[in-house]
């Protein structure tokens, strides 16, 4: 059976959110650490849960200091978000070929959809799973599972797209297909240790891997 349905990762992978997200963990902690953290810290932190990271980093203020994160970027969204080179292209071509595809995100689903809307992506994709459409969040496979059921498409179909290790994890533990984008600002050990099963540096090369495992 080939390729009929998948599904990306938002961060790093469709859009370019690395800096809105440093410098918003950098005011946090500027706020409620009194201290800034190393932005090779902050990377490494790229794709967890908010609330996981700042329940570690912020012990006793954790709640404060997500609010503190979320009004920052609520006020500077459009400064630090651009979108990864060939995206949009490789969206309007797989949705043109009939494709299904989904978003599978630790932000919330109304930022997630905030960012597809700056850029004018929203309209390509059958659902978007965001942190607070779960209860359980990626590593686990719940947010793909949910992903599956609203495209009504079955996993052997499915590849999963993102640029971190809770990206793989959660494809793997899902029984779908992984591909790692080597876009990623994360150090590309911290995703190749858990074996994703592609390994593209462009759109060009997904569209080239699906259409590939289509012909037979």
């Amino acid at each position: 059976m080939g390729i009929t349905t998948i599904l990306f990762d938002l961060d790093g992978t469709l859009l370019d959110t690395n800096e809105l997200i440093i410098q918003s963990f950098q005011h946090t902690y500027n706020k409620h650490l009194d201290k800034e953290f190393p932005r090779e810290k902050i990377i490494q932190t790229f794709g967890e849960i908010l609330k996981i990271t700042l329940d570690r980093e912020c012990i006793g203020c954790s709640e404060e200091a997500i609010k503190t994160y979320r009004d920052f970027q609520n006020l500077n969204f459009k400064n630090f978000i651009t979108m990864h080179t060939g995206v949009k292209e490789g969206l309007v071509f797989l949705h043109k070929k009939g494709y299904k595809l989904g978003v599978v995100t630790s932000r919330l689903n109304e930022s997630a959809r905030r960012g597809l809307k700056l850029f004018d992506l929203e309209k390509y994709f059958g659902t978007i799973v965001g942190a607070n459409d779960t209860d359980k969040h990626k590593p686990d496979a719940e947010p793909v599972i949910l992903a599956l059921k609203t495209l009504n498409s079955k996993p052997q179909e499915t590849m999963m797209v993102g640029d971190s290790p809770y990206d793989i994890l959660c494809a793997k533990n899902a029984g779908i297909l992984s591909v790692a984008v080597g876009w990623s600002a994360l150090p590309r050990a911290m995703y190749m240790e858990h074996d994703p099963d592609y390994v593209v540096e462009r759109m060009e090369e997904l569209i080239t891997i699906i259409e590939k495992a289509n012909e037979t």
